[in-house]
């Protein structure tokens, strides 16, 4: 992304992932969507995402970062991004997870599988 000091980003998704586990962090990436998505769309849209940025801490990235991102996270092409191309954006952003994605996702089957017997 294009935004004016790169290195003032910290990556808090491996704490959050450590402090809530697969499942929980899941449910706020899903919490983060919603509050970034256009209710009658129910996608986030450029204008959606600029409108709720700040409630995110976001408010200080321009026009071309928010495109950028939407763009980065947008593997249908349809301008917007879904549920699940937020939270693949996110595990994208975040190498720590990335390296660790593997040991969440096993988690998260394990878990599945528990209720599901």
């Amino acid at each position: 992304m294009a935004s004016e000091d790169p290195s003032n980003f910290q990556d808090f998704l491996p704490l959050m992932a450590h402090k809530l586990g697969g499942e929980g962090l899941m449910s706020e990436l899903c919490n983060g969507f919603n509050l970034l998505m256009d209710s009658s769309k129910g996608v986030i849209t450029f204008e959606s995402l600029k409108r709720n940025s700040a409630l995110l801490g976001l408010e200080g990235l321009s026009d071309d970062d928010l495109w950028c991102m939407l763009r980065e996270g947008d593997f249908d092409g349809d301008g917007a991004l879904n549920q699940m191309e937020f939270c693949v954006l996110m595990f994208r952003l975040s190498p720590e997870l990335m390296e660790e994605s593997e040991f969440w996702l096993e988690d998260a089957l394990q878990h599945e599988l528990k209720n599901y017997h």
